[in-house]
């Protein structure tokens, strides 16, 4: 079988369906090579700033891994822009939706709304709300988003700044990526690891 037989989704049988998960598994493993190609495209990505997307998100998680955060957290900050591309309005959402099926529940919430909280720094020169954050004040990640914006993110535009190459990152991608998608074990709903190790 080099195909399914149906043309519509209603009329497929056991045999296209075990097909198609056959192909959907292997196609799975190619993911994290696929996000890396995608982080490199963040140089074509939004210009303007002293740094690419792709420097400050390799930058980000320089910061990270220097910090001692656990992989979670440092893919989690290498591609928490990477729906600078595709989704420059919900860049943040696009990333989180990539990430949750793979990292803890506290990462993915971390970088679903870390826009909303990034607007603290610059929010009052563009006509924002640089308190649309208060929103989520008391959810148990509040802080953790804080800090990530604080110490990764708004702080990872600088020329200067001795990063880690993209390479350097890539065998935590594939270690992310290789994981078995929403198992409880990894995505450990409601508990919290710090930032800093």
């Amino acid at each position: 079988m080099e195909q399914v037989k149906f043309t519509a989704m209603k009329d497929g049988d056991r045999e296209d369906y075990d097909f198609l998960g056959r192909h959907e598994t292997e196609y799975a493993k190619g993911t994290a090579d696929r996000l890396l190609s995608a982080l490199e495209r963040l140089d074509e990505s939004l210009s303007g700033y002293q740094v690419t997307r792709l420097e400050h998100s390799v930058q980000s998680a320089t910061r990270a891994w220097r910090d001692g955060a656990d992989i979670d957290w440092i893919v989690s900050a290498l591609l928490h822009d990477i729906g600078d591309i595709f989704a420059p309005y919900n860049h943040d959402e696009y990333a989180a939706a990539i990430l949750r099926p793979f990292v803890r529940e506290q990462c993915a919430w971390v970088v679903e709304k870390h826009g909303d909280f990034q607007l603290v720094y610059y929010g009052h020169h563009v006509g924002a709300d640089p308190e649309k954050r208060a929103v989520y004040k008391g959810h148990p990640f509040f802080d953790d988003c804080a800090e990530f914006c604080e110490r990764w993110d708004q702080s990872s535009f600088d020329p200067d700044y001795d990063m880690k190459p993209l390479e350097f990152f890539a065998p935590m991608v594939r270690e992310v990526f290789a994981r078995k998608a929403y198992d409880p074990a990894v995505i450990r709903a409601g508990e919290r690891e710090p930032l800093v190790g």
